[in-house]
This record gives structure tokens, C-alpha cells and sequence, in this order.
């Protein structure tokens, strides 16, 4: 029995090795597949960044400025030659700095001749409507007589550009010789005129010049027109009259080619004259413009709206400012007035020249 115990136990024994055997001894290697990565965020788009807001344009104001010297000296009375009668007057206009110094100029002169005979007689036509010199260009006739070939237009307009950039003391200093005329070598190129008129016309622009609505930038422009229509011979109750009415404009012009500030002024240069032929005006006293006579030219007694002329050449002035020259030449009148009932309130002249030479300035300024 003890014999088939032991068999037993050895069988058991010898079937528990083999079934250990049949193991691998080798650890099973665990295939782990690998995580996949997180699919990549992308990045969120990029803000644009706000674009930069410009600056606004600095806007600095300029003042505008006009100015008129007139002179009679050169009329005299009839005799082997026929009487003369001239009306000379430089004109300037100016744009001004906050400095002071000269931001743009144009200048002009009107130069009216008006003959009458040794009996008092009218001998030039009446209809006759003057150009001035900056109208004339090549018909004045300089260019001829000049030692540097140019014209007097051109010559002022070279002293016009000279004078750009520079304040009135620098213009002033400017040096001339014992004939009035530059001596500086630059300037003695293109300028052989007499530039002392030049000179203290431009001083007297600078000082009448106002803050009109004109801005660092506008050009400025200068438009002139002249007739003799209201002279009269002479006559045993009167003295005959030559007279040059005059009109001046200056106007600066922006970008648009709108009207951004307009000065209007006019002058009448009257030389009377006997039955003989006899000057009896004094030529030595300098005819005022009307913005310089104000109250002292007496249109306000006459006047239906109780305004004197420079009040109302201000007025249209300032109702121009803002507008085209087109829509200027559009105002509607009627025999040369304003029709426009809330114009009219403060406009009653005629307007027929000051639109004409606001015309004639935007010329000017375009040049």
C-alpha cells in the first residue's frame, strides 16, 4: 500500500514539473500602442492691430493782406503837347504768417493815361477800359529798353518770389543802390526796376493784413480793373475831370479751389482841368483808396441801407469765402446788384467789378 502511495505522489510530482515546463520563462512583452498626440491647436489668428489714425493736419491761420500808392505827379497841363492826365498805382497783395514772415505775394499796377486837349477837351475814349501791366505783359513794352531783357510783369514777379519767406524789416533791408534799384547781385538779375514803391506798398499790405479765414498753404491771387467811364471835359461852369476808377481784389484760394479769404478795395485818381487846358488838381496829394477814406468817402448819407462802401464791399468779401469763382460769377443780380434779398440787406453797390476781378485773381493765383 505504502508502495502505491509513493508512485502516486512521484506521478503527480513528475506531471507538476512538466506542466512547468510548458511555460514561457521570457515576461511577456506588452505591446502598448503609443498615444496619439493631441491634434495641434492652432494658434488663434492674429488681432490685427487697429490702423494708426493720422494725425490731423495742423491748420494754421494767415492773415490777407492788400494795399494801394497812388500817384498823379506824372499828369500835366496842355500846351504844345496835348494835356495828360495819369493815374499811377502800385498794388500788393500778401499772405502772412503767424511769424510774420511772407507766406505768398503778387503785385500789379495800374497805370491810366487819360489826355485832354489846350481847350479842355476829353481826348481819349471814355469806353476805354485799361489793362493793367500784369495784364499787359509784352504789350507794356519793357523787355526792350531792359538792360536784362525782361518785362516789367516779370520783373515784379521775380521780386514777388525774392521777397517769399522773409518779413517786412527783411524787406526793407533789402540793398538798393543810389537809383532805387537791388543792388544785391541775385536779386539785380531778374529785377532792374525801382523797387522803392515795391517796397513801401508791400509794408503798408503787411499792416492792413487780417485773419479772413485764409490758411498756411492757400495761394493768393490779385485781380485789377480800370476804366474812365465818369470823366468829363471841361466846361465854363466846371472843370473837366479825368478820372481812373480803379478796383482791386485780393483773394486766396485752397486746395478745392475754393475762395478761403477776399480783401475788395478801390480808388478813384481824379485830375481836374480848366477850359485852358490848366491842371487845378494838387498833384502832390496821394488819392485814398475807399477802404482808407471809410466814413470820409460819404456814400452812407446816400446810402438806402445806411452802409458805407467799404462796409459793404466787406460784406460781399465775406459772403464770397467758401466759394468757387464759378458760383461767384452765378449770384444772380439785376442791372449790376445783388438780387438776393438777405445779400441785398447789406450789398447795394454795384457788383459787376468785384466779381470780374475775383475772376481775375484766381488767375493770379494759379500762376
Amino acid at each position: 500500500m505504502k508502495k502505491i502511495l509513493a508512485m502516486l505522489l512521484t506521478s503527480v510530482m513528475v506531471m507538476s514539473l512538466l506542466v512547468g515546463c510548458g511555460k514561457s520563462t521570457k515576461t511577456e512583452e506588452t505591446t502598448t500602442e503609443p498615444t496619439a498626440a493631441p491634434a495641434a491647436t492652432e494658434a488663434p489668428a492674429a488681432t490685427e492691430a487697429p490702423a494708426a489714425t493720422e494725425a490731423p493736419a495742423v491748420v494754421t491761420a494767415a492773415k490777407t493782406g492788400l494795399a494801394i500808392n497812388t500817384s498823379l505827379a506824372k499828369s500835366a497841363d496842355a500846351g504844345e503837347k496835348d494835356g495828360l492826365a495819369e493815374v499811377d498805382s502800385i498794388i500788393v497783395a500778401v499772405l502772412v504768417g503767424a511769424d510774420g514772415k511772407i507766406l505768398d505775394c503778387k503785385l500789379d499796377a495800374a497805370q491810366t493815361k487819360v489826355n485832354f486837349s489846350k481847350e479842355g477837351k476829353l481826348l481819349t475814349d471814355v469806353a476805354t477800359a485799361f489793362k493793367s501791366k500784369q495784364e499787359l505783359g509784352t504789350e507794356y513794352g519793357m523787355a526792350k529798353a531792359s538792360a536784362i531783357g525782361k518785362e516789367w510783369n516779370e520783373q515784379a514777379d521775380a521780386f514777388s518770389a525774392y521777397v517769399v519767406g522773409k518779413t517786412v524789416d527783411e524787406v526793407k533791408g533789402i540793398a538798393v543802390n543810389e537809383e532805387g534799384v537791388p543792388s544785391d547781385a541775385d536779386l539785380a538779375a531778374s529785377v532792374t526796376v525801382h523797387i522803392g514803391d515795391f517796397v513801401a506798398t508791400l509794408e503798408k499790405a503787411v499792416a492792413n493784413a487780417q485773419e479772413l479765414g485764409a490758411v498756411e498753404g492757400d495761394q493768393i491771387g490779385l485781380g485789377v480793373s480800370t476804366d474812365i467811364a465818369k470823366s468829363t471835359d471841361a466846361t465854363a461852369d466846371a472843370d473837366g475831370l479825368a478820372q481812373a476808377y480803379s478796383y482791386y481784389i485780393a483773394s486766396t484760394f485752397g486746395a478745392d479751389g475754393k475762395i478761403t479769404s477776399c480783401v475788395i478795395d478801390a480808388s478813384q485818381g481824379n485830375v481836374n482841368f480848366s477850359t485852358a487846358g490848366v491842371i487845378t488838381t494838387d498833384l502832390t496829394v496821394a488819392p485814398q483808396s475807399k477802404q482808407e477814406l471809410k466814413e470820409a468817402y460819404g456814400m452812407k448819407k446816400a446810402s438806402a441801407i445806411g452802409k458805407e462802401w467799404y462796409e459793404q464791399a466787406n460784406a460781399f468779401a465775406a459772403y464770397v469765402v467758401g466759394k468757387t469763382v464759378d458760383e461767384v460769377k452765378g449770384i444772380s443780380l439785376t442791372e449790376g446788384k445783388v438780387a438776393d434779398a438777405d445779400l441785398a440787406a447789406s450789398v447795394t453797390v454795384h457788383v459787376n467789378a468785384f466779381i470780374t476781378d475775383i475772376e481775375k485773381a484766381s488767375l493770379s493765383a494759379a500762376k
